[in-house]
């Protein structure tokens, strides 16, 4: 067994034992695509998704130089049809390009790549002729032994992400291997690639256009394939005798084509190992980029991440990103690429005004990616996220004193600004008005919106954070009613019954719009237990 040539079954077998989330029904996707026309197979999702798991579980089922039948026998792969055609029948070439980065100068990295395979070709295959450049050595491999070979490539895009400077050489080897049909179907049953980003664009196509892809975007059959399904998670809760409610709101949040509970694998297994529920992103690099992003200066990016942070669902054109971490030429790229470091999740709608237009949203998906960007609000460095935090800090403060003239002149203010929805039309458009204006609670409050309590449902209910000393809010809106009624709603529908165990004070605030008036209207009481 070599390192790049046929690594063996050693790597799957290591993760069996240790909980190990059956995920094998991905092989059976991959046979049906051999020697096929859909060979060549890229996957692209977030750090921390169990990518690189499912290619040293490839390995372990292809590798002709190792016996794995054991290793498969009670998973959902050995009951597949095409189990025993495809077991331990190839030879595998295994490039971890994330670690080939830390043996070799990035400007080296082909070169590199080739000696290490054609030198372990020479040691397994003395007949074959390794004279030329790789793709001849692999043909001339291929024929000698009757055998094609599998490629697996595990984190693909490292290279252009770490180092943008040899994209341009990196994808010339990549379409050497790939992109011509000919040779490409003399050396490879199949290919697999899987990285953060899809395959980078020249114009408007792919560089290696022959790949079949599946993002986060459009991830196809492999949705349920990449991370783990609500019904994985329930399991691993059970069997660990974890909190699946914490779990969903941690981790859940997620939608992955028609799957729309996807979770991050590394996270929930972290949480089910430690029962601690927190991030667990900051031990991931990607963490480290947000703040990069965020301060980008693109048109209404800034307004846009406000929106986002307060909870809200925005728009995306993703057309135009060219699958790089470089080229931003509008918001909307910034916002794509969040979408595939997993910042955002994503979920198409069908345009009422037009059924051949899709409309994007993207959202933060849990409290785990939200508290990443609780943690870079107050460090942004764009004047308007500043004067929106300079804004919030003030009102929450006057909120607290019980200053109801100037909290209804703090939400009036909001309302009047670039931060209202179009069309302040109704209660809803209040709500989203007052989650702007206390923006800034993020990082001391966790927000809960139509909250069950009592005899109702509260509009929106801010819980002070664990080691806080700031008292518990209840907020009821109403629309051209009066704030004293918001209030004496509150205490007939005992909402503050929700908050029984909780130990600190209670706030009630009441918030009123009056259409014909074009007035806000505030009253703040202190709750009496």
């Amino acid at each position: 067994m070599g390192t790049y040539l046929n690594p063996g079954n050693s790597g799957f077998a290591e993760m069996l034992k240790s909980d190990y989330v059956d995920k094998t029904g991905l092989i059976s996707i991959i046979n049906s695509t051999i020697g096929t026309k859909r060979k060549l197979t890229c996957i692209s999702r977030p750090r921390r998704f169990g990518k690189s798991y499912a290619a040293q579980m490839l390995c372990a089922y292809y590798d002709k130089t190792c016996d794995s039948h054991e290793l498969f026998s009670k998973y959902a792969i050995s009951k597949d049809k095409s189990y025993a055609d495809n077991l331990n029948k190839y030879d595998v070439i295994y490039l971890d390009m994330t670690n080939l980065l830390g043996k070799t100068p990035p400007q080296k990295l082909v070169g590199f790549i080739q000696e290490k395979l054609i030198g372990e070709i020479q040691k397994s295959y003395e007949k074959v002729n390794t004279d030329g450049t790789l793709d001849e050595v692999l043909v001339n491999t291929a024929e000698c032994t009757g055998n094609k070979f599998i490629m697996i490539i595990d984190e693909w895009d490292a290279p252009i992400r770490e180092t943008p400077e040899i994209e341009e050489y990196y994808l010339k080897f990549l379409r050497m291997l790939f992109k011509s049909s000919g040779t490409t179907s003399k050396i490879f049953a199949a290919a697999y690639m899987t990285g953060i980003l899809p395959i980078k664009k020249d114009g408007s196509q792919s560089a290696i256009s022959d790949f079949e892809e599946y993002s986060v975007l459009e991830p196809g059959d492999y949705a349920g394939f990449v991370g783990f399904t609500e019904e994985e998670v329930k399991r691993i809760c059970e069997e660990k005798d974890k909190d699946f409610a914490k779990m969903k709101l941690w981790y859940d949040g997620y939608t992955v084509g028609e799957k729309h509970s996807i979770y991050n694998p590394y996270s929930v297994m972290h949480a089910a190992g430690s029962g601690k529920f927190r991030s667990y992103w900051k031990k991931t690099s990607s963490a480290e980029t947000l703040m990069t992003y965020i301060d980008m200066d693109q048109e209404d990016l800034q307004d846009t991440i406000a929106r986002l942070i307060a909870g809200e669902s925005v728009v995306v054109d993703t057309d135009s990103f060219q699958n790089d971490v470089e080229t931003f030429t509008c918001k909307d790229d910034v916002l794509t690429l969040l979408t595939h470091l997993g910042y955002l999740t994503y979920e198409e709608e069908p345009d009422s005004y037009d059924d051949d237009t899709v409309v994007g949203l993207v959202r933060i998906p849990n409290e785990e990616v939200r508290s990443e960007f609780d943690k870079i609000l107050r460090k942004a460095k764009h004047k308007s996220l500043i004067e929106l935090v300079r804004r919030s800090d003030r009102l929450l403060k006057d909120t607290l004193e019980g200053k109801s003239d100037a909290v209804a002149k703090a939400i009036a203010d909001v309302h009047d600004s670039e931060y209202a929805p179009t069309y302040y039309s109704n209660e809803q458009s209040l709500r989203y008005v007052v989650k702007m204006a206390y923006i800034s609670c993020v990082d001391q409050y966790a927000k809960v919106e139509e909250l069950p309590s009592g005899h109702g449902i509260a509009d929106v209910v801010f819980l002070p954070k664990r080691r806080s000393t700031l008292p518990a809010m209840i907020v009821e809106l109403k629309w051209n009613k009066d704030a004293e009624g918001a209030i004496k709603q509150i205490k007939d529908r005992d909402y503050p019954k929700i908050l029984n165990n909780y130990g600190g004070r209670i706030v009630l605030i009441g918030i009123n719009y009056d259409e014909d008036t074009k007035a806000h209207e505030c009253l703040i009481e202190e709750y009496n237990k």
